[in-house]
């Protein structure tokens, strides 16, 4: 697999005679067309090959009978795991609780933590996903690797970093990935605390989770009260740092919406009030909240035997609690307009860094989406829904050059997107991209 590799100068290129996949949401191609990218990573001309003019000492690339199409956006990724089974639903004594905290967060964790997360953010990368959104980490890590990539000193995706999420004592992710608080005063206050550590995304938990609960019944539990999540919102929004909600009831997206979020991860079905809210929503930092389902987080573990996911019955048992909730309501999100984006939540059981493109097929498969609807969720709807849509996202002219050179159109054939044959990042190729795949974990979601 290509690692994530240091500082190299950008030099200027053309692609030629490629197809260019817009992912625009109707399928629109257009053939023989030319690319250029400036020294600066910035695309500078798109335009049939016919007609390009290239300057001298730009590098020539033929994509002939290749697509070019945006870069990849995954909106919901943690970066601590790398997809293989995870332990959740046992009680934890406070003695085992303290000494792995003081593992985790001390000077061996730390090293361990930025080792990990720069392979998992490799495996993003070479799998064609040039802009990520963590949401929920051990640290500040992502920040720490967001910063190194910013400055140029490694080749990476740009990075939205969360830090520990926002959860109250005892709640999801609380105390492996979160800061726990009991008021709104505490929530405000945890929240300056990731935002002077330098995070430009916020996660709070509005409900329980499924991995981590002890008891059935804890997925979809409302936990941060509206006005904790107030703050949090009001707090973030006055430094134009989006929230995202972890929320998997109805009682936990409606009041994660009237707060203001800007984004609910994973979801449930929805009435007409919560429909209005995702599409106006004022207290959102732009009017309105997106969606992610990330249905790759929930498919595998109620389509899966419990015995191959490696799952506690806790475990289980909360997931059939609220998948079908998650399903409902991503085909409700589609079927009403509301602005649904592509996150996977990687680092869960069976979520692997490199599987993005299966959450545009499962929302093919399972909530109505056509290909060309799933790639365009992935790619311009994402960008939109995190704010850098001025930036990348689609193939255009003063857009940063994150690109994906793939075999086949992926509005017509998703599957194209699981080995792209060039990544290319602000304007930097990754040459050969490569992803060690489990094989045992792909062959049993290949299944459903």
């Amino acid at each position: 697999m290509g690692r994530l590799q240091g500082r190299k100068e950008r030099e200027p290129f053309v692609l030629e005679h490629a197809s260019i996949a817009s992912g625009d949401g109707i399928g629109t191609i257009e053939d023989d067309m030319s690319i250029l990218v400036s020294a600066d990573g910035r695309i500078e001309q798109v335009c049939p090959t016919r007609l390009a003019f290239v300057p001298s000492g730009y590098h020539h690339i033929d994509a002939t009978g290749k697509v070019v199409a945006p870069g990849l956006i995954n909106a919901h990724v943690h970066l601590f795991a790398d997809g293989k089974p995870l332990s959740g639903g046992g009680d934890i004594s406070p003695r085992v609780v303290d000494a792995a905290m003081k593992v985790m967060h001390g000077p061996a964790g730390r090293v361990l933590m930025d080792v990990r997360i720069k392979s998992n953010v490799s495996a993003l990368l070479n799998s064609g996903v040039t802009t990520i959104r963590t949401l929920g980490d051990v640290g500040y890590e992502s920040v720490r690797l967001r910063d190194r990539i910013d400055a140029d000193e490694l080749m990476g995706p740009r990075i939205l970093a969360a830090g520990p999420l926002l959860a109250i004592p005892g709640g999801h992710g609380d105390p492996f990935i979160a800061l726990s608080s009991s008021s709104p005063e505490e929530a405000r206050h945890n929240t300056r605390i990731n935002l002077d550590h330098g995070v430009n995304a916020i996660k709070v938990a509005a409900t329980g989770g499924v991995t981590d609960a002890t008891k059935v019944g804890e997925a979809g539990t409302p936990q941060m009260t509206l006005e904790e999540m107030t703050a949090v919102c009001d707090e973030a929004h006055e430094f134009g740092v989006l929230v995202a909600a972890h929320a998997q009831s109805p009682e936990g997206v409606k009041a994660a919406l009237k707060a203001g979020v800007d984004t609910i991860e994973h979801g449930s079905a929805l009435d007409d009030e919560m429909i209005g809210l995702f599409l106006d929503n004022p207290r959102s930092l732009r009017g309105f909240s997106g969606l992610d389902p990330t249905l790759c987080a929930g498919l595998p573990l109620v389509k899966l035997g419990q015995e191959e996911l490696g799952v506690t019955d806790i475990v289980r048992s909360n997931s059939e609690l609220v998948v079908d909730g998650m399903i409902k309501g991503a085909r409700q999100a589609h079927e009403n307009g509301i602005s649904v984006g592509v996150g996977t939540d990687t680092g869960m059981t069976f979520v692997p860094q490199y599987g993005t493109w299966r959450e545009m097929d499962y929302m093919v498969r399972y909530a109505g989406f056509t290909p060309a609807q799933a790639f365009h969720a992935g790619t311009q709807v994402n960008a939109k829904n995190l704010g850098f849509d001025d930036v990348t996202g689609s193939v255009a002219v003063g857009k940063d050059a994150d690109l994906i050179v793939l075999d086949k159109d992926p509005a017509k054939d998703l599957r194209t997107l699981a080995n792209p044959r060039l990544v290319i990042v602000r304007g930097r190729p990754l040459w050969h991209p490569e992803v060690r795949h489990f094989d045992d974990i792909d062959r049993l979601l290949d299944t459903f």
